[in-house]
């Protein structure tokens, strides 16, 4: 239900965003896309932490059905937000023009399949490591490290306040030096950390703990996060960008990032309770993620507001010969 509902909010936000944008700017206005999963981490942490501390009685009877009452208000807000919003410029222009796809998610995969794959790719690392930095280190710290609760919550609370201030940051960083060295940050960043990770959440002091959540789910995942939007949105053409985003993003989250917990709480348990497997998880993520930035053409400098029909582009100033549109 979850990726249903975010399947359709995700990919309409960052491209209203991105097609939005200033042309050197779309990294900095997307990542403003990206900043509302922040925010949102840091309310459910927030709330749900509050409701931990009530005594297990109240809670298991009421307490944990407040976060999810009070989320209806959220859903509010972003219905009436919907329906006063205009389509942006370049999906108008190519509506007058008679160029919409009349089959887009079949079309989407007919003519980039590659870009498909590589956003796929590109998202495995991000999406997984961030399950296991915001939900998997919450049972980790209290089931196998015997923590209070709230330690981790707030150990996420912070990492996510933290990812909220420094993506924009990270946005516009990209818009300066390009997607792909900032994506490829964020992946290397999460190699090198994946060992380092959990050796500072087995100290048990609370300070290296917050540390390593923040470092793991702000700073590594943040370069990726971040630049999502923009980098993705630059890989497809506009009639059917919308479907071609959303298909391999949403495409890993059912094969990546919902299942990491269960993979990592599985590993660890073949691993005996040593988080030496999860770790590996997590580079065997990271390293899949690399390796697809490393394959991806470098977009930023591209336009995608002032398409022409044409072929869509595998970098500037470059065509890969399949039918459809410029990007």
């Amino acid at each position: 239900m979850q990726g249903i509902g975010v399947g359709g909010e995700w990919g309409g936000a960052a491209l209203m965003v991105v097609e939005h944008a200033p042309a050197r700017r779309r990294g900095f206005y997307g990542s403003w896309t990206q900043m509302g999963s922040s925010a949102g981490n840091l309310l459910a942490a927030g709330m749900f932490a509050a409701m931990a501390s009530l005594p297990q009685e109240q809670f298991l009877a009421w307490g944990w059905r407040v976060p999810f009452l009070l989320s209806a208000l959220l859903v509010v807000v972003g219905l009436f937000i919907r329906l006063k919003i205009s389509e942006t410029p370049a999906f108008e222009r190519m509506k007058a023009a008679g160029e919409e796809a009349s089959q887009p998610l079949l079309d989407a995969v007919k003519t980039y399949p590659k870009s498909i794959l590589l956003v796929m790719g590109m998202r495995v690392a991000e999406n997984a490591c961030g399950y296991i930095f915001s939900v998997f280190v919450l049972a980790y710290a209290t089931q196998q490290l015997g923590l209070a609760e709230n330690i981790a919550y707030f150990g996420v609370m912070i990492a996510a306040g933290v990812q909220f201030f420094v993506t924009p940051l990270y946005g516009a960083l990209s818009d300066r030096i390009g997607r792909r060295p900032v994506y490829m940050f964020g992946a290397a960043f999460l190699l090198l950390l994946s060992f380092p990770f959990f050796w500072l959440l087995d100290t048990r002091m609370v300070v290296l703990i917050w540390l390593a959540i923040v470092l793991g789910y702000a700073i590594g995942n943040g370069a990726m996060f971040a630049t999502q939007p923009a980098f993705f949105s630059e890989l497809f053409g506009t009639n059917v960008r919308y479907s071609g985003v959303s298909l391999g993003y949403q495409f890993t989250a059912v094969f990546a990032g919902g299942l990491a917990p269960f993979i990592a709480t599985a590993l660890l348990a073949w691993a005996g309770g040593n988080p030496w497997l999860v770790s590996v998880y997590v580079a065997v993520l990271a390293l899949i993620s690399l390796v697809s930035v490393y394959l991806a053409t470098e977009t930023f400098h591209g336009e995608i507001s002032e398409e022409l029909s044409g072929k869509p582009s595998d970098g500037p100033g470059r065509t890969s010969g399949e039918p459809g549109r410029a990007v």
